[in-house]
């Protein structure tokens, strides 16, 4: 089983030919909204990936909340740890231009709520061997403590260091798991990559505690480092329309590899694909992937390890 503890928003997502610069006005060419928060998307992938899954976390008393829970509810992730609080549901402002790219404001609204009860809740439901997702779009003290106490339990941690922060590089060293882009962990280690030879070698170094590190590379796919074995995941090739939430959609296909028993270059494999099927619609939740679309695509011969 997956337990999410994280983020729920809705996404206000505006498309437009570039973006604009500091204080620019450039007009869009379309609007939605649609539900999104890296907690919520990354539940939602997991459970479009075949897995159980629960979301704990926090909505407001607004008009955005049922929106904001509505595909979570009709996919049948367990929503019973979601509480409605006073205040505003979490927002996210999205631009998006015409090749996919896009920048991000987030309003914390409801994520800010949540507390160390919702972690012993969340670490009630599941037992050793389980998986625990996590994100940083809600409070730090909130996950540090998920971390440490998830560990003490035995529950598999999965950190999704996003967005970065000056406390991520305390955060990782708890995970069991850490998924990052490849700016973040040059962030976390505080070095920049001139090519892939010096990443591979700073993540097998940084995987030598015990840990497993993997780094997202967009079009590039998948580097990752576990138990002294270096793997490789190539994307597929595709031409991406809004690359809003594919990140979370390779977060939790991995967690749903990994929890359904597929070693883990299959999983990682799996999840890129997922993560590029992501990429050709718009929208955050919207865009993941159900299984089915997936397995068509996956090409597990595109792995390799060294």
């Amino acid at each position: 089983m997956i337990v999410v503890l994280g983020s729920i928003n809705m996404d206000l997502v505006a498309t437009m030919s570039r973006l604009p610069s500091c204080g620019e006005t450039v007009a869009g060419r379309s609007f939605a909204m649609a539900a999104g928060g890296k907690g919520a998307n990354q539940a939602l992938a997991a459970r479009r990936a075949g897995r159980d899954v629960a979301m704990f976390g926090a909505v407001g008393n607004d008009e955005f909340s049922k929106k904001a829970l509505a595909l979570l509810q009709h996919s049948n992730v367990d929503l019973r740890g979601v509480r409605k609080v006073e205040g505003t549901t979490g927002l996210a402002f999205v631009l998006v231009r015409e090749d996919g790219e896009n920048m991000i404001a987030i309003v914390p609204g409801a994520n800010e709520a949540i507390t160390l009860d919702d972690v012993t809740r969340a670490l009630d439901r599941i037992g050793s061997g389980d998986i625990l997702l996590l994100q940083q779009e809600i409070p730090i003290g909130v996950v540090e403590y998920a971390l440490m106490e998830a560990r003490r339990r035995g529950i598999v941690t999965c950190l999704n260091i996003a967005p970065f922060g000056p406390e991520s590089s305390r955060l990782a060293q708890l995970a069991d798991i850490v998924i990052a882009n490849q700016t973040e962990f040059e962030a976390l280690i505080g070095q920049h990559f001139s090519d892939s030879s010096e990443l591979e070698a700073a993540l097998l170094l940084k995987a030598k505690d015990g840990s497993s590190f993997v780094v997202t590379l967009g079009a590039e796919g998948v580097v990752a480092a576990r138990n002294g074995v270096l793997h490789r995941a190539a994307s597929l090739k595709i031409d991406a329309v809004d690359t809003v939430g594919a990140g979370d959609t390779f977060c939790g296909y991995l967690a749903a590899g990994l929890d359904q028993g597929l070693d883990f270059a299959t999983s990682l494999q799996r999840a890129v694909c997922a993560a590029a099927l992501a990429c050709t619609r718009t929208g955050a939740q919207p865009a993941i992937p159900h299984l089915a679309e997936v397995e068509h695509s996956f090409a597990p011969v595109a792995n390799s390890e060294t």
